[in-house]
């Protein structure tokens, strides 16, 4: 703050500085979803990113390290709301799950998470490294928040029995698959499949065989 009151500027220098990790992660997703991640180079990811490769390798040692980055950016840009809403969501489990199921939907198909999840099924027997980072920073906490909500509502007899994280897989198995159907068939199938209908109906079709018989 200067005597006067305004707010000092941040050099141009320093500012751009702060913000390559963030310009190379954007760099790298928009290649991975292009040319997948055996075919992305390093030294094209820093082109685009309008740094040199040492820049590059000054924040990410290897191409898997910056995938992991890609995928936290995901995360954190896509999913980290939808999973904590269903964290700290203390309504009827109806609601949460269909305000949970229908933010999903809306979520995944403004963003690039159909384009990856492709891609890493499609390369992860060439390099195991990216269903495991795939499933520890996407799988993993989103699942775990399903298990944990689905087990709450049997704790308060909103549902019948069963394992909860069986019951979470249940649940996330259809809307993955129409994902996947959206982004590989797209052009061929008229755009028919919307995922926000796809949440509701899968909501109302779930909750009639979860509720509690009591």
């Amino acid at each position: 703050m200067t005597q006067d009151g305004k707010a000092l500027e941040v050099p141009p220098r320093r500012r751009r500085k702060d913000d390559r990790p963030g310009e190379i992660i954007e760099a790298a997703l928009a290649l991975f979803v292009v040319n997948g991640f055996a075919a992305t180079k390093l030294s094209d990811v820093a082109q685009r990113a309008g740094v040199v490769k040492g820049t590059l390798y000054r924040y990410f040692d290897t191409k898997e390290s910056l995938f992991r980055a890609v995928v936290q950016h995901l995360q954190v840009e896509n999913l980290e709301v939808v999973r904590q809403a269903g964290l700290q969501e203390t309504g009827p489990f109806a609601q949460v799950l269909t305000t949970m199921l229908a933010r999903i939907a809306q979520t995944v198909s403004e963003s690039k998470i159909p384009a990856i999840v492709r891609m890493v099924l499609a390369e992860s027997r060439s390099f195991p490294d990216l269903s495991s980072i795939w499933h520890d920073e996407i799988v993993a906490p989103m699942l775990g928040a399903m298990t944990s909500m689905i087990a709450s509502a049997q704790a308060r007899g909103e549902l019948g029995p069963g394992d909860p994280r069986l019951h979470a897989m249940s649940i996330m198995g259809p809307m993955l698959m129409g994902i996947l159907y959206q982004e590989v068939f797209r052009s061929s199938t008229n755009d028919w499949l919307d995922l926000e209908s796809l949440a509701r109906q899968h909501t109302a079709t779930i909750l009639k065989g979860m509720k509690s018989d009591l």
